[in-house]
């Protein structure tokens, strides 16, 4: 070989082995544009659902609060106080000063948190004596407490039912009972709104499953409507049924002693199962539990997957609820004052020519149809110093969008008043009113 060729061979060599040492940057290149086109077709894809939202007048704005949760707030942007009448705050107590104190106390002997779920190293005095609190107050055998209750319903149907089971849920149940339902194995029944023929009808079709639950939230929370427990319980137990209810908007203050629907319409001897909440009326923090029979939650701390997986509730929130719950329970003087004010507003607001969804629940849904409309019209009561939002589809079906207005224990005659002030010249505005 002369020296010519082993020059000609050497290059070829080194030119050889610098083109393998590229392939693996060029192949990673052409991953690379793969991955971004990917990306690029996601976000179109993603823009278009925006679009479509934006043009549907759909499109949810959170609007931001500058101060405690209560019934006079400062909104960002906004000057002023305004006055709300849209939280789930029903018995005013997100910012108690006992409520406030008690969270503090909690934080300051038990920690910010526990950095692991209930069963590992999670599980503290305070959130035993919750439990066995939460228990008392619904006259149960024993309770669970969850991140949310959205959690509680997950976990739920899960964990207790087969595929040997049917379940039988009202068509406008709340979206964490319809996603709980979706989990089990259960065969699944769907009977019409607040429709008592047509739930014995689905019960007579279920006779050949092993168990049958019927599942109902106790106020539904777009409507503002009860659901007829004395009914419900009455064909559960010609047919043998259980019945579970989801008693978020109602715990707290419905009822007497603010025991929830089943206290306040005398079955609560008659509901196997109830779910709730500790981020509306208590304390509003956050926070959901089940309460019922020894067994079923036993079972849940073995198998429900939101409670085995999740972080356990912070010390905090749990003694701001503790303490919620407290004051509840001392007295119902707070609870009775909800009554009248519900039915200034519903009465006034009636009289001047809106419709009101519902019955004497402190959720009082103004009918508008329109989602524009429902959106425009919150907008111009936030210009007005009311801070009230439209609710549209999918939150409630399309063509029955609505201001959904909410009753606190906390509001004065003068707020309410206001209140139905701002409506009805913005309504006229509008032309929702004549």
């Amino acid at each position: 070989m002369t020296i010519l060729d082993f020059v000609i061979f050497f290059r070829f060599f080194f030119l050889l082995i610098q083109g393998l040492a590229l392939l693996p940057r060029w192949a990673l290149s052409t991953g690379r544009r793969r991955q971004l086109a990917a990306v690029a077709q996601l976000r179109g894809i993603l823009e278009g659902e925006l679009e479509g939202i934006r043009a549907a007048g759909t499109w949810k704005s959170e609007r931001i609060i500058t101060s405690r949760q209560g019934p006079h707030i400062h909104v960002d942007g906004v000057s002023g106080g305004i006055l709300n009448f849209c939280a789930n705050n029903y018995l005013g107590l997100s910012s108690h000063p006992e409520v406030i104190q008690a969270g503090l106390q909690a934080l300051q002997e038990f920690g910010a948190g526990l950095s692991s779920v209930r069963f590992i190293c999670g599980t503290q005095s305070i959130h035993k004596s919750l439990e066995a609190k939460i228990a008392r107050f619904h006259q149960r055998e024993d309770a669970i407490l969850y991140p949310s209750c959205f959690d509680a319903n997950a976990g739920l149907f899960e964990a207790l039912l087969t595929p040997e089971d049917a379940v039988l849920s009202d068509e406008l149940n709340h979206a964490s009972i319809i996603d709980g339902i979706r989990l089990c194995k259960a065969h699944k029944y769907r009977y019409s709104h607040l429709d008592m023929a047509d739930l014995e009808a689905k019960l007579k079709e279920a006779q050949k499953h092993r168990l049958r639950l019927v599942a109902t939230d106790g106020a539904f929370s777009m409507d503002g409507d009860i659901a007829p427990l004395q009914d419900i319980c009455l064909l559960a137990s010609q047919y043998g049924a259980l019945v579970f209810v989801d008693e978020c908007h109602a715990t707290g203050f419905l009822g007497p002693t603010g025991r929830g629907t089943d206290e306040l319409l005398g079955v609560m001897d008659q509901v196997t199962i109830v779910n709730s909440t500790l981020g509306k009326a208590l304390g509003g923090a956050s926070g959901g539990y089940t309460t019922g029979p020894g067994p079923l939650v036993s079972l849940l701390r073995q198998r429900a997957r939101p409670y085995l997986f999740s972080n356990s509730l912070p010390p905090a929130v749990v003694g701001c609820a503790s303490k919620a719950l407290d004051l509840l329970m001392e007295s119902n003087t707070i609870v009775q004052s909800m009554a009248a004010k519900t039915q200034r507003f519903r009465t006034k607001m009636e009289a001047a020519g809106f419709t009101i969804s519902g019955a004497s629940h402190p959720i009082c849904p103004v009918m508008l149809g329109d989602a524009r409309l429902a959106s425009c019209m919150a907008d111009d009561m936030l210009k007005r110093g009311i801070f009230v939002i439209g609710f549209s589809y999918p939150v409630v079906p399309k063509g029955k969008a609505r201001i959904r207005v909410q009753i606190s224990a906390v509001h004065s005659e003068e707020d309410i008043d206001r209140c139905v002030e701002a409506f009805v010249e913005v309504g006229r505005l509008h032309k929702a009113l004549p």
